[in-house]
């Protein structure tokens, strides 16, 4: 390309079409230009050079690698409204952090990077080619036809594509033949027909069938310096390419378009009407360059002379360093000016996520809290006393007449209930009637906690994130496995723990003719029958069995270890019986917080973000 005689001072405005460029004085169709590009006038002025930028460029690339270091440690797992859009603002802006704003900054003086994007079937390949003058990016009438991206550059500039500077995530291919069909690359084609100081970067089509094509063009996009959109007549006003040209708006990035398959009678009205939504959108100042319908060459390329205004502008930028530096200024400068709306953004939908997930946390908590409360409750209405507790306490002790004996004399059943337990069948009832009350506990604690699992599951369904959460833990709805045989365990090991509560409680007395009586199981169980003590919640002959029950078993145990004793005994195996409850319904809980722990959402990041975003701005 030949140097303009008035070099553009960054993207003009074109407030009027070309004229018309079949006149007969135009270069023909691939006719080569005496003078493409003038590779020979010298190598690249040094541009934005970090001497004269305003800005300690060290600490501005410190500043956007740590802000990039936090924007990847956003965790957004749960589907929750708003989370796709955040999701998508992350990767997007990840992807310009690595791919352009990061690579930049380390390298202010690098060639300006130019990205030829637009819709499938634009002719973007064939105006890469007619523009160089030679093929050097396939292109071809199946559709998708552009998969990998091809890099056009100096080969003077070689350095600064040949790593991973640039385009990190992507492979790098080189020459002109070849496979063409990894999206996962980026060809690089050297040739001295572009000078030093720019290169042209030819994307997969933005609205390609395919999804990885797709998204390499948005990624592309976003490491470009100048994004030359290419559309057609018939096209231009598609939804795909407007929305991304809304985002470039939105960052500040230095954007063109060019017109391509223009009836030359239609040419200025559809240029107006590009230019006024262009205005509309705060694009107002990109250049509109017009390629109108024409057959192309023998060799596939382009008319000369439908492309020198477009070439004379991209030479333009290659050979003045102060135009070059004006596009690559104003898209670093919009790129950085978007970083605090975008990380305000993500930030938000972080704390969304973490208040989300403390909300679950707090709804299984609080349903073992309740489970908790629901133990206490059943070890003080009287429901252990109730059913075969009951019968077992009737076998061994009867009904009616003892009860009635006990106002009459407290000493006389107390003989006789020793009496009773003297005997080996008797011992057998006793035991029996232990076993009854620890069926009762277990039993208890077991729907408790079972309760607590489908109250938490229920709350979860209808909270944010929650159902999802259950769909891939489904272990969540219900209680652990073998929650019956921890139940087990534990109040075995109550009972363990009453025996030698009674035996360290007993001390000499264990001797006495009223412990030998009962027995040290015998002193247990009717320990475990006064912890149970309460009558509140029954009703009719159950109060009067329950009753008399538990006051001939404090009556009991008072004439051996006195009341204030058995008082304190009480106290510490009720303690006992559910700090070892909690114990187990922590655990229980566990399981959901372990779930929601491991989705790794830090709270902490939100902060990070903000602190990392605003050190940026002050490094600039």
């Amino acid at each position: 390309m030949s140097a303009p005689r008035n070099t553009p001072q960054g993207p003009p405005q074109h407030d009027r079409p070309p004229q018309d460029q079949s006149r007969q004085d135009s270069p023909q169709r691939g006719q080569p230009l005496e003078q493409p590009y003038r590779p020979g006038l010298g190598s690249a002025p040094p541009g934005l050079g970090s001497g004269g930028s305003g800005f300690d460029g060290k600490r501005l690339l410190d500043a956007v690698k740590r802000l990039r270091t936090v924007v990847n440690a956003v965790r957004l797992p749960l589907d929750m409204p708003g989370a796709p859009d955040a999701r998508a603002n992350q990767q997007q802006l990840r992807a310009q952090l690595d791919d352009y704003v990061i690579p930049r900054v380390a390298a202010l003086d690098a060639p300006l990077l130019a990205v030829i994007g637009g819709s499938t079937g634009a002719g973007k390949s064939t105006l890469v080619n007619s523009v160089i003058g030679s093929v050097v990016s396939k292109s071809g009438v199946l559709r998708p036809t552009t998969r990998a991206s091809v890099l056009v550059h100096n080969p003077a500039d070689e350095k600064w594509f040949i790593d991973d500077r640039v385009l990190p995530g992507l492979g790098r291919l080189t020459g002109v033949d070849g496979p063409d069909d990894d999206p996962g690359a980026v060809r690089l084609a050297a040739t001295p027909a572009v000078p030093q100081g720019i290169a042209l970067l030819d994307a997969p089509d933005i609205d390609s069938v395919v999804e990885a094509n797709r998204d390499l063009a948005r990624q592309l996009l976003s490491a470009a310096d100048l994004w030359l959109f290419v559309t057609t007549a018939a096209r231009y006003a598609d939804a795909v390419p407007w929305d991304l040209l809304r985002q470039a708006a939105t960052r500040g990035t230095s954007v063109a378009i060019v017109l391509d398959r223009v009836p030359p009678e239609s040419a200025r009205e559809i240029h107006d009407h590009l230019g006024s939504m262009l205005h509309e959108q705060g694009l107002g100042r990109a250049p509109i360059f017009i390629v109108h319908e024409t057959r192309l060459g023998p060799d596939g390329l382009l008319p000369v002379g439908e492309i020198q205004p477009l070439r004379d502008w991209l030479g333009g930028l290659a050979h003045d360093a102060k135009a070059r530096a004006q596009v690559i200024r104003q898209t670093l400068t919009g790129a950085l000016d978007s970083l605090s709306g975008r990380t305000s953004g993500l930030s938000a939908a972080s704390l969304a996520q973490y208040t989300a997930l403390k909300n679950l946390h707090d709804t299984s908590w609080n349903a073992y809290g309740e489970a908790v409360n629901g133990v206490i409750a059943g070890m003080e209405d009287g429901t252990l006393l109730r059913g075969e507790v009951l019968g077992r306490w009737h076998e061994l002790v009867g009904t009616g007449e003892l009860f009635r004996q006990i106002e009459s004399g407290v000493g006389r059943v107390r003989d006789r209930i020793s009496a009773m337990f003297k005997g080996k069948g008797n011992q057998v009832q006793s035991t029996q009637l232990g076993e009854a009350l620890q069926t009762g506990v277990a039993a208890l604690i077991t729907s408790q906690a079972q309760g607590a699992a489908s109250m938490a599951a229920r709350q979860w369904r209808t909270m944010p994130g929650g159902g999802q959460v259950l769909t891939e833990h489904p272990e969540l709805t219900k209680s652990s496995q073998g929650i019956e045989g921890k139940v087990d365990k534990l109040v075995r090991e109550w009972q363990t723990e009453l025996l030698e509560m009674v035996r360290a409680e007993a001390g000499p007395k264990r001797s006495t003719a009223r412990f030998l009586a009962l027995g040290v199981n015998g002193v247990a169980v009717l320990l475990m029958l006064v912890v149970f003590m309460s009558t509140a919640g029954l009703s009719g002959a159950e109060v009067g069995i329950a009753g008399g029950s538990a006051v001939v078993a404090q009556r009991l145990l008072e004439a051996i270890f006195g009341d204030q004793a058995v008082r304190t005994l009480a106290a510490k195996a009720r303690h006992s019986l559910v700090e070892k409850t909690k114990e187990l319904y922590l655990a229980e809980q566990k399981r959901y917080d372990d779930v929601l722990l491991g989705l790794q959402v830090d709270p902490r990041v939100a902060n990070d973000l903000t602190a990392a975003v605003t050190e940026v701005q002050a490094a600039r």
